[in-house]
């Protein structure tokens, strides 16, 4: 009897581990759809966390959103994104303070093993040229 049921718990462990869907290896594997949520954005040389909002974008297959930074000022930030995963698997965001320039640009390599959930990259600023490296990860499901 303790050998049946032993069999049947191994049995119904290895058919749940079997449906557990893999972590994506690259970004070219990532679907869209896990982009849509909430993010935080760490900046090397920068104090404090950005906070990002993703969802589907309207007019093509990639998102779009807002970023708001909170360096300690009177108010914080706010830019609007809009971007995708390229045909290199890397994430790709163009940022907007007016919505009609680009102020800066997100060039990001999906980590392995976080599932979605972490990339690492440059952000650079579209006025000067300047760049610095940064985090992103994933703190939320899109509401």
């Amino acid at each position: 009897m303790k050998c049946s049921v032993l069999f049947l718990a191994l049995c119904m462990a290895a058919g749940s581990a079997a449906a557990q869907p893999a972590c994506p290896a690259s970004g070219r594997e990532l679907p869209v759809e896990a982009l849509y949520g909430q993010w935080e954005a760490r900046f090397e040389g920068v104090p404090g966390i950005a906070r990002l909002q993703l969802a589907r974008h309207p007019e093509y297959a990639g998102v779009r959103g807002t970023i708001t930074r909170d360096d300690g000022a009177a108010s914080p930030s706010v830019a609007q994104l809009a971007g995708d995963i390229d045909d290199e698997g890397l994430l790709n965001i163009d940022e907007s303070m007016d919505g009609r320039a680009i102020s800066g640009v997100w060039l990001g390599e999906l980590q392995a093993g976080s599932c979605g959930k972490e990339f690492r990259g440059t952000w650079r600023n579209a006025a000067d040229d300047s760049t610095r490296p940064f985090v992103l990860n994933k703190t939320g499901s899109w509401q």
